[in-house]
């Protein structure tokens, strides 16, 4: 037993005291300017709460907020797999998805949402690119502007916004239909 004992302390100290043979890797450049491009996006978003195939579903709910019949009470929280399309019609051309999460996050009377979603191209020129937005989006408001805080593929290190419109909701379901005019500045590929 003591030998075990005496062994195992052996085997824990060499251990301990072994150095590490390893380094810290860092290099650092002088930052050179890179040229910018602004691009110009139009297209919309389809949020479907409702039906046998819902784009967006809860995930988490608050135990005691909201109204019996609200759709999106605070604290609630959606991930969501949308549609964007060319035009307003679910029959549009398909070009891409937004994937992510919002939270209802107002405890007033005004819808506000903070959205955390990856807008992807799945077509066109952008295929295979995608926009990071990480913003509030007061919903009630009849225009309002979200912000783009990056993206990746072509539009690696993207900044922005996007103005937002609400073209159709249903206030009994939470279905919508949305309006994005995107404007970005990201460097040229």
């Amino acid at each position: 037993m003591a030998r075990g004992i005496l062994l195992a302390w052996i085997v824990i100290h060499s251990i301990a005291i072994t150095s590490v043979h390893c380094r810290y890797y860092s290099q650092s450049k002088p930052y050179e300017p890179v040229k910018l491009q602004k691009t110009q996006l139009h297209f919309f978003l389809h949020d479907t709460l409702s039906g046998n195939k819902p784009t967006a579903v809860m995930v988490a709910s608050a135990n005691a907020t909201g109204k019996p019949n609200d759709p999106t009470p605070f604290g609630t929280t959606f991930a969501i797999d949308d549609p964007l399309t060319e035009g307003p019609e679910i029959t549009s051309k398909v070009i891409g998805n937004a994937q992510g999460l919002y939270l209802s996050s107002s405890q007033d009377k005004n819808l506000t949402l903070v959205m955390y979603v990856d807008l992807g191209f799945t077509r066109g020129k952008f295929k295979g690119s995608s926009l990071s937005v990480f913003s509030r989006n007061p919903v009630t408001e009849g225009n309002r502007e979200m912000a783009v805080v990056g993206g990746r593929g072509k539009f690696r290190f993207a900044r922005g916004f996007i103005k937002v419109k609400t073209n159709y909701l249903n206030i009994t379901n939470g279905d919508a239909v949305l309006e994005y005019k995107v404007t970005v500045v990201h460097p040229h590929p």
